[in-house]
C-alpha cells in the first residue's frame, strides 16, 4: 500500500495494483480500476516513486533486478 493525502489533509493508503492511471488536471487525480477517482495533494512523480519503492519492498528487487542485500 502507498500513502497519499486528500486535499483536506487526510492521509490514507491505496493499493497501487488498483491504479488504472494518474492525471494532472491541475490537481492530481488517481483513477482506480473500478473507475473510482481520488484527488490527492501529491504530484504524479511522487506517487510513481512511492509505487516503485512499494514494489521493490514487496518483490525484493532493485532497479537492476538484483536481489536486495541480505536476502
Amino acid at each position: 500500500m502507498i500513502r497519499v493525502t486528500r486535499l483536506n489533509g487526510e492521509e490514507f493508503y491505496i493499493n497501487p495494483d488498483l491504479i488504472q492511471y494518474i492525471e494532472k488536471t491541475p490537481d492530481t487525480v488517481i483513477t482506480l480500476t473500478n473507475d473510482r477517482k481520488v484527488v490527492v495533494r501529491e504530484e504524479i512523480e511522487e506517487i510513481i516513486e512511492r509505487i516503485i519503492a512499494f514494489k521493490q519492498r514487496i518483490y525484493g528487487f532493485t532497479q537492476g533486478n538484483e536481489r536486495l542485500a541480505g536476502e
